[in-house]
């Protein structure tokens, strides 16, 4: 292949990742998703070393769509610059690139593959589908941004997720977003007119299904009212030790705000004080007394907060912990405990930490140690409200958090309580991306969220994935007061979880198998006719 051509393919496929990244919030350019028609279009160009120039192409659409995906990591860097700036483009780069290699494994695979037409575009779904699987599940996983969460959440076509989860519709939307590549492939007017209509008819479909299942959300009857609090309180400075008594006084302020129903649940984000709390709500201390005055009795506060237990050596092990305290009246009783279970790599735990800790590099987190992993989660009972599932922070990742834990306990949540502190993906677009991701796990459950950030964005979810009443941007301040929204039965997803997300990937064998069957039917008959032609030559 000529450099110039091939430069043109490097060139589309990088595009081609960099449209598609678009798609998600802040920006919420949707056109942008035919961009993995650009890359289908880009991998399917001839060239001399197939299988590399392959691989290099992924790569370079999985650098475009990963660059813009998660620029926002420079940020936490930037909360401490002095210690940690210069690590900002470092931590990029190496995060962009890194998560790229699957996409160009993916890609090379494709290309191994061979195969064109439809059965082409559904192996470039399976391919690229099963390597945002791996992405989510490899060394801890990262899920971030799956191609399948590019429709914004609560939208018609974000619904397919109750059907087949997060990685069943990055299957779906890889096949109708780079069926363009498909569509304007070898063929008459006429074919290319049926492949066109097809996949409108299947586009129309999911958005006609979506909107019915968006019609018949349950809305009543209305359950206990929840508070969530968001202080709005920066991140660069709330880890000054002077700074304590004023951030508790504005969390506390905020919670006693008068209103027309008392709220049954009140709820501070992800580590909302910057302290290790143990001291705070020991016996006798003012913090705690001002909290039992605080709180009506029976009401309860769900606290994101640090703690401190010591394990079974005596030795100090760091929480990062959803802690639930029920008002008595003159005092506070504890209702429970959740320790966050999936912890952000490098962020709350370094991982081969010795090793690290040898070359002078840990976590980001401002302890003195990293965090320590809670158990496998499990749905909590809470006084005077539903069961619910606790998930904090980065744990909203992750489809089929909650779907395991119901598995594992034997219980059905009744709804989501997600705790994040989204402080530290600053104001671009981080925090909105994190929100899409939160409300599709709504979607998935068929289960409202109840959804509380220090500076942004906190709301309330419904069970399809929509934010109801008022809404606490970023950089605001204030509480929202709101019934909490009823559950829906279980979806198909959180009833055989990534199993239709298999047959998806079944399928796209299916078709692969067929499309070789016909390609070497065709070969025997055109040797046949050959054979016919010529009788003094050998039929094989």
């Amino acid at each position: 292949m000529p450099p110039r051509a091939s430069a043109v393919a490097g060139t589309a496929a990088l595009a081609g990742g960099i449209l598609a990244a678009l798609a998600f919030p802040p920006y919420g350019f949707l056109p942008g998703l035919a961009g993995f028609a650009l890359v289908l279009w880009s991998l399917d160009r001839p060239a001399r070393r197939p299988l590399l120039a392959a691989a290099l192409r992924g790569g370079l659409a999985g650098l475009g769509y990963f660059a813009v995906s998660v620029a926002w990591i420079v940020e936490p860097f930037l909360v401490d610059e002095r210690t940690y700036g210069w690590m900002a483009p470092f931590a990029l780069v190496l995060m962009a690139g890194g998560l790229s290699l699957f996409w160009a494994a993916a890609a090379a695979l494709w290309r191994r593959i061979g195969a064109g037409g439809l059965a082409g575009l559904l192996a470039f779904a399976a391919c690229l589908s099963g390597a945002e699987w791996l992405r989510g599940h490899i060394l801890t996983g990262f899920p971030w941004n799956l191609p399948g969460e590019a429709w914004p959440a609560g939208s018609p076509l974000s619904q397919g997720a109750a059907l087949v989860g997060a990685y069943g519709l990055t299957w779906v939307t890889l096949v109708l977003c780079a069926a363009p590549a498909w569509i304007v492939g070898p063929g008459s007017l006429a074919r290319r007119g049926f492949r066109t209509v097809a996949v409108a008819a299947a586009l129309l479909a999911l958005h006609a299904w979506g909107s019915a299942r968006i019609a018949a959300t349950p809305m009543e009857p209305a359950g206990p009212v929840v508070r969530i609090v968001q202080a709005d309180i920066d991140q660069k400075t709330k880890w000054r030790p002077e700074n304590l008594d004023g951030i508790f006084r504005t969390y506390l302020e905020l919670s006693a705000r008068p209103s027309a129903v008392p709220p049954a649940l009140v709820v501070w984000p992800e580590g909302a004080l910057p302290a290790v709390v143990n001291d705070l709500l020991a016996p006798g201390a003012p913090e705690r007394a001002a909290l039992a005055r605080a709180l009506a009795p029976g009401q309860v506060l769900a606290m994101g907060a640090n703690r401190v237990e010591l394990d079974a050596r005596d030795a100090l092990t760091y929480r990062n912990s959803l802690i639930l305290l029920q008002g008595t009246g003159a005092d506070l009783a504890l209702a429970g405990v959740y320790d966050k279970h999936r912890l952000v790599p490098f962020g709350e735990f370094m991982p081969l930490g010795d090793l690290a800790g040898r070359i002078g590099l840990r976590s980001l987190v401002h302890m003195p140690e990293d965090f320590t992993a809670g158990p496998p989660p499990a749905p909590l009972p809470l006084p005077g409200l539903p069961a619910v599932q606790p998930m904090i922070c980065y744990e909203a990742l992750f489809p089929g958090f909650t779907r395991a834990a119901a598995q594992r306990s034997g219980v059905r949540a009744a709804w989501i309580l997600n705790v994040s502190n989204d402080a530290w993906f600053g104001r671009a677009s981080g925090p909105w991306q994190h929100l899409n991701m939160a409300r599709y796990r709504a979607i998935e459950e068929g289960l409202p969220i109840v959804r509380s950030t220090p500076t942004g964005i906190s709301a309330v979810i419904d069970s399809s994935g929509r934010t109801l009443g008022p809404v606490l941007g970023l950089g605001a301040a204030g509480v929202i007061d709101l019934p909490l929204p009823p559950p829906r039965p279980p979806t198909p997803y959180a009833r055989w979880g990534d199993l239709p997300f298999l047959a998806l990937l079944i399928l796209s064998a299916a078709a692969l198998a067929g499309h070789k069957e016909i390609f070497i039917g065709l070969a025997k008959r055109r040797r046949l006719r050959r054979a016919r032609r010529d009788p003094d030559g050998a039929v094989p």
